[in-house]
C-alpha cells in the first residue's frame, strides 16, 4: 500500500491545504501504533472487568445500537480505523462487506497482522469476549473474530480532509449503508471548522438514510503515541451535535462518558468520550 509513513508523502498529502493540516500530517509520521495500543487498550484502560470502565462503555454503545435492528445493510466503512478493531465487533454481524481505512501505512500494517492472524498481532480477545458477553447470543469470541476477519474485505488509505476521502477511484463499494468512526476526526483536525469539514467529507461516502456511529474524545487537546505528541481539537457534546446537524444528519442518540480519575493516566488530557448515532437525511434515489 502507498507510503503513508513517508514524511514527503505526508507533506504532499497536505500540500494543497492550510498550514494547520500540514502540521497534523507531519506530526502523525511519528505515531507509534504499539504505544497507542498500550496506552489505551491495555490495562488500566483496557481492563474490561469493571462495568464502569471506558472499554465496556464503548462496546455497550455499539452493541445496543446494532441490537435495535435499524443499522444494517451490505457495505460498511470504518473511517480512520487506526490500529484498532474493537469498534467493529458488533457491526460485523450486520454487514457482509466491511472496509477499514487509515491515513498511516503503519496502522494499516498493524491491522493486517491481526486480520491475517500473524504472530505478534495485538491480542483483542478480551474485547471480543466482552462483546459476546454484552450481546448475549451465545457466540464464542473465536466465532466473533472469525466473522469479523471474513467480512473485512479491504484496508485502504484515507484522507478525511479531501473532498473525496478515499480518492477518485475507490475500491470500496459506494455509497456505503453505514459508517463507523472512532477517535479519528477530532484527532486529525487542527480546529473546529476543519472537524466540521472532515465530517462533511466522509458523509459523501454514505447513502441517504444511512447511519453513522461516531465515537470520539471530549475536551481533549493532546495525546501521546510513543515519540509522537498529537494535537486534538477539543470538542464539546454540543459542538458534536451541531456538526452532525450541519452535515445533514438527524441525531438519533448522543451519549457522554466522563473519564474517571483512575483512567486519567497521563497519556492524554481527555475529559470524556462521546458516542453518537446519526442518520443521514434524505431519500436514496
Amino acid at each position: 500500500m502507498s507510503g503513508g509513513t513517508d514524511p514527503n508523502h505526508a507533506a504532499e498529502m497536505a500540500s494543497d491545504s492550510d498550514p494547520g493540516r500540514a502540521a497534523v500530517a507531519w506530526a502523525y509520521q511519528r505515531f507509534e501504533p504499539r504505544a497507542y495500543l498500550r496506552n489505551n487498550y491495555s490495562p488500566p484502560r483496557g481492563d474490561l472487568s469493571s462495568p464502569d470502565g471506558v472499554g465496556p462503555w464503548k462496546l455497550r454503545c455499539m452493541a445496543q445500537t446494532f441490537a435495535t435492528g435499524e443499522v444494517s445493510g451490505q457495505a460498511l466503512i470504518d473511517i480512520g480505523s487506526g490500529p484498532t478493531i474493537y469498534q467493529l465487533l458488533s457491526a460485523c454481524a450486520y454487514f457482509e462487506d466491511i472496509t477499514m481505512t487509515d491515513f498511516l501505512e503503519v496502522n494499516r500494517q498493524e491491522l493486517g497482522l491481526w486480520l491475517r492472524e500473524e504472530p505478534g498481532a495485538f491480542d483483542w480477545s478480551v474485547y471480543s469476549q466482552h462483546a459476546c458477553l454484552i450481546e448475549g447470543k451465545g457466540e464464542s469470541w473465536q466465532e466473533k473474530e472469525r466473522q469479523l476477519r471474513a467480512r473485512v474485505k479491504r484496508v485502504l488509505p484515507i484522507d478525511v480532509h479531501q473532498p473525496q476521502p478515499l480518492g477518485p477511484s475507490s475500491l470500496a463499494p459506494l455509497p456505503a449503508d453505514a459508517l463507523v468512526s472512532a477517535f479519528c476526526l477530532e484527532a486529525v483536525s487542527p480546529d473546529l471548522a476543519s472537524f466540521q469539514r472532515a465530517l462533511q467529507h466522509i458523509t459523501t461516502l454514505l447513502r441517504p438514510g444511512g447511519h453513522l456511529l461516531l465515537i470520539g474524545a471530549l475536551e481533549e487537546s493532546w495525546y501521546l503515541a510513543g515519540e509522537a505528541r498529537l494535537s486534538v481539537v477539543p470538542v464539546s457534546e454540543e459542538e458534536v451535535r451541531e456538526a452532525l446537524v450541519l452535515a445533514g444528519y438527524e441525531v438519533r442518540d448522543l451519549r457522554t462518558y466522563i473519564m474517571p480519575a483512575h483512567l486519567r493516566t497521563g497519556v492524554d488530557d481527555v475529559k470524556g468520550v462521546f458516542f453518537a448515532w446519526a442518520q443521514k437525511t434524505g431519500v436514496q434515489e
